[in-house]
C-alpha cells in the first residue's frame, strides 16, 4: 500500500488536496493535466500514458516517493509537480521543478502553493548532499503562459536562458548532403543505441546546461515508444560516432494534429568533427530520411545562445522559428530566506 498521505500549506479551495504520487495509476489523470496546459500554451506536442511511462519509469535525481506531488480537486487529479537536481556542465547544480497545472483552475494559488512545496522540497535535498559552490532553484515554462512566467518572477526568478522550436514547413529544396571527406554513414541498430547514447552525451558536455548520461537515463532513451535507428543518421570517422541526428516520427501525434511531421530530435557532432559541415549535411540527410517515410515538413529544438551558431544553421536550412520556451533560476538558500 502506498503512502499518499501528504502535508503542506494549501490555499482555501474547497476540495483541494496535495497528496504523494501513487504510482501509474496516477498517470491518465496527470496527461490529462499535461495536456490541457500544453493546448492552452498552443503547444502542439503529445503526450500519452504510454510516453509518460516511460519517463516517469527512468527517472534521474527524483525519488518518486518523495520529490513528486499531485494535486487532486473534488477527487480529479488538476496538477502534478517534481523536483530533479542536475549537475550543470559549467560546474553548481540546479534543482528544477517540472509543474503542470490545469488551466481550468489556474488563479486559485495552486501553482504558488506547489512552487513553495518545490522550493522546500530542493531545499531538503540539498541541505543531505555535499556543499556546491553555486545552487539553483530552476524552472521552465513556454513562452505563450504568461500565468507561469509572473509567478516566477513574482517569487524571485529571473530568466536566464530562451529555447527556440524551430519548424521547416516543407520538405521541398533540401540542400546538399554529401557527407564531408573522411566520414561515412552507416545504418544503425538498436545494438547501437549505448554507443550512440554515449556519444550524444559527449557532445553536449561542452553545450549550457545539464547533460544525463547515467543508466536510468539511457533506459529512458531507448525505452521512448517512439524510437526507430533506422531513420537515424549516423555518422562514423573510422569506427568512432563523430555526428548524428536522432530523428523520430510519431504516427498518434500526427493524427492528433492532422499533419506528417518529424522530429529531428538530436542534433550533436563530436568536438573532434566540427567545422567540417558535417551538422549541415546530417540535417539535410535527416529531412530526406524524414520525406522518403512520407513526412512533409520537420521540426527541431534549439538553444537560442548555442555557442555553435546552432541557430543560424538551422535557418539557413529552411528552419523557421515558430515558438519560444524560457529558463528561470533564483539561488537556492538552505535558509530559504
Amino acid at each position: 500500500m502506498i503512502d499518499t498521505e501528504f502535508h503542506t500549506a494549501l490555499p482555501a479551495v474547497p476540495g483541494l488536496r496535495f497528496r504523494r504520487f501513487a504510482g501509474p495509476q496516477d498517470y491518465p489523470g496527470m496527461v490529462g493535466v499535461t495536456m490541457a496546459a500544453r493546448a492552452d500554451a498552443g503547444v502542439d506536442e503529445l503526450v500519452t500514458v504510454e510516453t509518460l511511462a516511460n519517463h516517469f519509469d527512468h527517472l534521474s535525481n527524483t525519488d518518486p516517493d518523495r520529490d513528486i506531488v499531485v494535486v487532486e480537486l473534488a477527487g480529479r487529479i488538476v496538477g502534478y509537480s517534481r523536483v530533479e537536481w542536475s549537475d550543470l556542465n559549467a560546474g553548481g547544480r540546479a534543482y528544477d521543478q517540472h509543474c503542470r497545472v490545469d488551466p481550468a483552475v489556474c488563479g486559485r494559488g495552486i501553482g504558488g502553493a506547489l512552487l513553495a512545496w518545490g522550493e522546500s522540497r530542493a531545499r531538503e535535498i540539498a541541505a543531505g548532499q555535499p556543499d556546491s559552490d553555486d545552487r539553483w532553484h530552476g524552472a521552465g515554462t513556454s513562452d505563450a503562459d504568461v500565468r507561469a512566467a509572473n509567478l516566477l518572477r513574482g517569487h524571485g526568478y529571473s530568466p536566464v536562458r530562451t529555447f527556440y522550436v524551430l519548424v521547416r514547413p516543407t520538405l521541398d529544396d533540401i540542400g546538399p548532403t554529401a557527407v564531408p571527406e573522411g566520414f561515412e554513414v552507416r545504418p544503425v541498430a538498436r545494438e547501437h543505441l549505448r554507443a550512440i547514447f554515449d556519444a550524444d552525451a559527449k557532445a553536449f558536455r561542452d553545450h549550457w546546461g545539464v547533460v544525463h548520461d547515467d543508466d536510468a537515463s539511457f533506459e529512458r532513451f531507448a525505452g521512448d515508444p517512439h524510437l526507430d535507428p533506422s531513420i537515424f543518421v549516423v555518422a562514423f570517422a573510422g569506427d568512432e560516432i563523430a555526428g548524428a541526428v536522432l530523428n523520430q516520427i510519431d504516427d498518434e501525434e500526427n493524427a492528433r494534429f492532422d499533419r506528417r511531421r518529424g522530429l529531428l530530435d538530436s542534433v550533436f557532432v563530436r568536438r573532434p568533427y566540427r567545422r567540417r559541415g558535417l551538422a549541415r549535411a546530417l540535417v539535410n540527410l535527416s529531412l530526406v530520411r524524414l520525406r522518403e517515410r512520407g513526412m512533409t515538413s520537420a521540426y527541431l529544438g534549439v538553444d537560442s545562445e548555442n555557442e555553435h551558431a546552432a541557430v543560424h544553421l538551422y535557418e539557413s536550412c529552411g528552419f523557421e522559428r515558430a515558438r519560444s520556451n524560457t529558463y528561470w533560476r533564483k539561488p537556492l538558500n538552505l535558509t530559504g530566506v
